[in-house]
């Protein structure tokens, strides 16, 4: 075990004494340590509440053990478990510090290790239990009558699902610009899509519900909506609310059929409001006129209202 003994009855407390692996784990030869407090073992990344520590225990001739950033001759760092213990003679007088080394770094790379291993565990639970929950709300929300036409809604957004997966591991898992999802969704459509915004970030998790969002939405304008008709027209447009993260984005259908011309078209209410509300925790408003339609969706970012569960 590396060790020094310090007197501190002389100046600034010098070694008076450092073993072999002393000397190894620091770098320094004999000449260089004895005569020297062991400051010079300190650094710039030396925390000084350790070091105020360290020498409060030194004036009160009382044990501490501490952990402690050093630096050795090469300037490279080690982490030293520093174990200091006053030794006093019969009548108590302090005589000598003994001070023991123990580098601890690899076994500090260890735990870092393990602790960025388990908050990823648990971001990968967190995730899975998202998709889950989304994939949980397209199953129980999707409708159809025939079997051959549920199994393909089902599959149509089950690949939106898989697309927006994509588009998050392709950046990392991070927060992505609003505009990237609206395109990946929208890019396909013809020229008579305008989209416009500016550039709002959104979190990881309201990627792949808002993808499943804008999908139903834009299924229905082809279907049903403007974009069924020559003449009609959507327009989308987003802007940022309060809270990292927020955003109002507004669908705008023109030159669409009224709501009464369209009897057979449940504009996918049950799946737009479920990831709206349940996934987003945001709000959906859907205003008729003799224009056509617009939606309004809200979404609160971190530290914004939310409405829902």
């Amino acid at each position: 075990m590396p060790m020094v003994i310090t007197d501190p009855r002389q100046s600034e407390n010098p070694i008076v004494l450092a073993n072999k692996s002393f000397l190894d784990l620091t770098g320094y030869s004999a000449e260089e340590v004895i005569g020297r407090n062991c400051r010079f073992l300190q650094g710039e990344g030396t925390s000084r509440a350790v070091i105020s520590e360290i020498r409060a225990a030194v004036v009160a001739e009382r044990d501490v053990d501490i952990e402690i950033l050093n630096y050795r001759k090469d300037g490279s760092t080690f982490w030293n478990q520093l174990g200091v213990s006053p030794i006093h003679d019969d009548r108590g007088r302090l005589l000598y510090f003994f001070a023991s080394q123990i580098d601890v770094t690899e076994f500090r790379k260890i735990q870092a290790l393990e602790a960025t291993e388990h908050r990823l565990l648990k971001e990968v639970d967190h995730r899975a239990r998202n998709v889950l929950a989304v994939v949980n709300g397209i199953v129980r929300l999707s409708r159809a009558d025939d079997a051959a036409l549920y199994s393909a809604a089902i599959q149509q957004r089950v690949n939106v699902l898989a697309q927006a997966h994509t588009l998050l591991a392709d950046h990392g898992w991070r927060e992505i610009a609003l505009e990237t999802v609206v395109r990946q969704q929208l890019d396909d459509a013809d020229d008579r899509v305008r989209l416009a915004g500016p550039p709002v970030m959104i979190a990881a998790l309201n990627v792949q519900p808002l993808a499943l969002v804008l999908h139903e939405l834009l299924s229905n304008a082809v279907t049903n909506g403007s974009l069924a008709s020559p003449e009609g027209r959507l327009e989308v447009r987003w802007a940022a609310l309060p809270g990292l993260g927020g955003f109002e984005l507004q669908w705008r259908e023109s030159g669409a059929p009224s709501q009464a011309d369209r009897p057979g078209d449940r504009f996918g209410v049950a799946m737009v409001m479920g990831m709206v509300e349940k996934q987003l925790r945001g709000q959906l408003e859907r205003d008729w006129n003799d224009g056509g339609l617009t939606v309004t969706i809200k979404a609160p970012g971190v530290g914004g209202a939310s409405r829902g569960g």
